[in-house]
């Protein structure tokens, strides 16, 4: 039998929620889901828009649609069957799960690896497994979400662990941090330093080296999540610390994605010590309560690295398609800030109006997302441009021409 309480919960709830969808409806900031019917390439099939250049995936390496990769993925489904039907701890550990978890830690240089369905259940796990009361965390304010929801997490679950920012990429920023908490009575544990390696809304890369010369000095560990990273930055695609030219055992403990240049399925995965691969064993909320990666995702995946250690040319390849891009996209009018990575942020301010020019984009065959509040702070909208080495030329042209089009009509 309802009660008044449980009527007027549901008629604040319908209403609130209605307030707000109304609003985005009514100042163009509503999102439209796009369905995408075959496979993730240079280009794709929308429903409703026939085939348009995309330029809006993670599928840096043209890896989400190799022979070898779809191959392996069906293969392990044949051998292995659909699904885990379990967590890793119970029976959910198969041996694809082994395979794909030694070539992480042979691709990175590190003892071991631990494989988890996405990367925000990796970086969810992080931080209250590793964490203990006394111990503080200090992010990048510009950190993806879940990195922030993962300090938020140990805060909450474990009290007496605390938490803090520094401003986006300021050494200075950091150096004041850690002094104050080296001096604060309640941090008597271990300090713990985070960061992005590729910033996903700026494209910008972290200060690595002087990350690390900051740790060494005040004793504190060095966290990255290298999920825009990885396959796409060095010479062989090993991601940030590459890029800096520093061995990866400079990094405690990396977390990064097999859903976007390794293939692009899905999951996410820490690597570092063997201590912290047994810890989260033991202790991982997201890997003791969740079933395991799908064993077609894993053998996937396993070939798609592979493939990159194999064809270090994909990366040269991606490397080249960035430059040519940012280049003809500087020349447009519209601001495009500069990194040496794969996302190309053009800043146009306001959401509605990042909405509007991803629509006229789509118009014109081209398949770019504008992204606003609360994904990035009001005022900052962009269009945010992704390059992959599955492109080739004509399909860069057909960016930069559509989005010189779009200027001219503004």
């Amino acid at each position: 039998m309802s009660t008044t309480t449980d009527v007027s919960s549901r008629a604040l709830f319908d209403q609130r929620t209605g307030e707000v969808l109304n609003h985005l409806r009514d100042t163009g900031q509503l999102k439209k889901l796009q369905t995408i019917q075959g496979p993730m390439d240079a280009t794709v099939t929308l429903r409703g828009r026939g085939e348009v250049a995309c330029f809006c995936s993670n599928n840096y390496l043209g890896l989400a649609n190799h022979p070898q990769v779809i191959e392996a993925g069906i293969e392990g489904l044949r051998t292995y069957g659909a699904g885990t039907a379990s967590v890793r701890f119970i029976c959910g550990t198969f041996e694809p799960h082994e395979i794909l978890e030694n070539t992480l830690a042979r691709f990175y240089g590190v003892e071991a690896a631990y494989t988890f369905v996405s990367c925000w259940n990796a970086t969810e796990a992080v931080f209250p497994t590793m964490c203990e009361p006394g111990d503080i965390i200090i992010s990048d304010e510009l950190n993806h979400a879940c990195i922030i929801d993962s300090m938020r997490l140990a805060v909450g679950i474990k009290k007496g662990v605390h938490k803090t920012v520094f401003a986006h990429s300021d050494m200075a920023a950091l150096r004041e941090v850690l002094e104050k908490a080296r001096s604060n009575p309640e941090v008597t544990g271990a300090l713990w330093v985070v960061t992005d390696g590729v910033f996903s809304m700026e494209g910008d890369v972290a200060k690595l080296p002087e990350l690390k010369r900051l740790c060494d000095e005040f004793g504190a560990l060095l966290v990255m999540d290298d999920s825009h990273g990885t396959g796409v930055l060095g010479t062989t695609g090993r991601g940030t610390h590459e890029f800096h030219g520093m061995p990866a055992t400079d990094i405690n403990f990396f977390t990064s994605t097999l859903g976007k240049a390794l293939g692009g399925g899905a999951g996410g995965f820490i690597a570092g010590s063997r201590s912290g691969f047994e810890l989260t064993v033991q202790r991982g909320r997201p890997t003791l309560f969740s079933n395991a990666l799908p064993v077609t995702v894993a053998c996937s995946a396993n070939k798609a690295i592979e493939i990159l250690m194999d064809e270090p040319q994909r990366v040269a390849k991606l490397r080249d398609n960035v430059a040519y891009a940012r280049a003809g996209l500087r020349e447009t009018g519209f601001e495009v800030l500069d990194s040496p990575t794969a996302i190309c942020p053009i800043i146009v301010g306001e959401t509605a109006k990042a909405i509007a020019m991803s629509n006229r984009l789509l118009e014109l065959g081209v398949f770019v997302i504008g992204f606003g509040y609360p994904v990035v702070p009001e005022g900052t909208a962009r269009l945010r441009a992704q390059i992959s080495a599955a492109h080739e030329k004509e399909h860069l042209d057909q960016l930069i021409e559509a989005v010189k089009k779009l200027k001219a009509g503004l």
